[in-house]
């Protein structure tokens, strides 16, 4: 009766610890798809991708970073009379709980700004997105022609 019971126990709280499948880090709860950024000379451009957040929990990202350019600010497009304007995002890129965001051309993306050096087709950069938690995720984006909607991310700090 009392190794059963101590059993009994045991399994209890052995699925106590074992039941929570919640990531511990904002980072860990977002899955990164098809990353890639816009081919550029110089001055700026932008990344996107498909964002995935598995937590019961909203995450923010709150900014990024690489090497491929002096800094990256969170943008969005917004209609401002009838046209529309890119600006940085207030309070950063919100990833609602068990959703999935598109960081995507006319919409939020990241904004990489001074570049380092041309983003050639082909090629690999490597962002670090920062969340409000204070964890990180790297992610590898592919430098891609884009010809789109003819999106040109230059002429200052507001595009």
């Amino acid at each position: 009766m009392k190794t059963a019971l101590c059993a009994l126990l045991a399994g209890i709280l052995l699925a106590g610890c074992s039941g929570s499948t919640q990531p511990a880090t904002d980072a860990a709860a977002v899955r990164v798809q098809d990353a890639w950024v816009k081919a550029a000379d110089d001055g700026m451009t932008a990344a996107f991708a498909h964002l995935t957040n598995d937590a019961d929990r909203e995450v923010r990202i709150t900014s990024a970073a690489t090497r491929a350019a002096a800094r990256i600010e969170l943008h969005e497009v917004v209609r401002d009379g009838g046209a529309q304007t890119m600006r940085p995002k207030d309070g950063g890129i919100l990833l609602p709980a068990h959703s999935d965001t598109q960081l995507a051309p006319g919409a939020d993306h990241l904004m990489l700004m001074d570049l380092t050096a041309p983003l050639m087709p082909g090629s690999d950069i490597e962002i670090t997105a920062t969340f409000a938690d204070g964890s990180t995720l790297p992610i590898t984006a592919q430098v891609r022609e884009f010809p789109g909607a003819d999106e040109h991310y230059g002429g200052g700090e507001d595009g």
